[in-house]
């Protein structure tokens, strides 16, 4: 499932897990008070039941906020979700369900994790590289890109609002 250490791993999905319970005992959570639809994207199937079904619940008490989506993801790889999308549209085609000649964009975004979902407007690259890593590969196209120094753990509300003022300062051009 992962290349990280086995104690690393370990310490993130227990902290996921903590924070799914956060999020379904708190309604002062920021998830709840900002009415944040949650989603968990990525090859969730090879997670521990215990965690998938903490996920479950989290998506099920939040799939009727609106103002906001969050995706977060776990077990995810770009290229995996590109090769699970074209895996199921290939078996639609030979049970004759699609036909290749129909076969178009909105066809593959409806098999990709984020189903549903615009494409992000903005990514924020936290760790100092200055590459995707795999991420959102094809939804990112016309993404803007901000890259910070600092690691998500200690990436603050400050990180978070100076990235998005660098945002608002760009004029997005979507490939023209």
């Amino acid at each position: 499932m992962s290349k990280r250490p086995k104690h690393e791993l370990e310490y993130i999905l227990k902290y996921l897990g903590m924070e799914a319970d956060n999020i379904l005992s708190n309604k002062a959570h920021p998830v709840n008070k900002f009415k944040v639809q949650v989603r968990f994207i990525g090859r969730t199937q090879l997670l521990p039941e215990w965690l998938r079904e903490k996920f479950g619940a989290v998506e099920s008490a939040t799939k009727k906020y609106r103002n906001h989506k969050l995706n977060i993801a776990v077990a995810y790889g770009g290229q995996q979700e590109i090769a699970d999308a074209i895996r199921a549209i290939t078996e639609k085609m030979l049970k004759g369900t699609l036909s290749p000649a129909n076969l178009n964009d909105k066809i593959i975004r409806e098999h990709l994790y984020t189903n549903g979902q615009p494409s992000p407007d903005l990514i924020i690259r936290t760790g100092g590289e200055h590459r995707l890593s795999n991420f959102l590969p094809y939804q990112a196209a016309y993404s803007e890109l901000v890259f910070i120094d600092r690691r998500w753990p200690e990436f603050t509300r400050d990180d978070f609002l100076a990235c998005i003022d660098e945002f608002e300062d760009r004029r997005r051009r979507f490939g023209a």
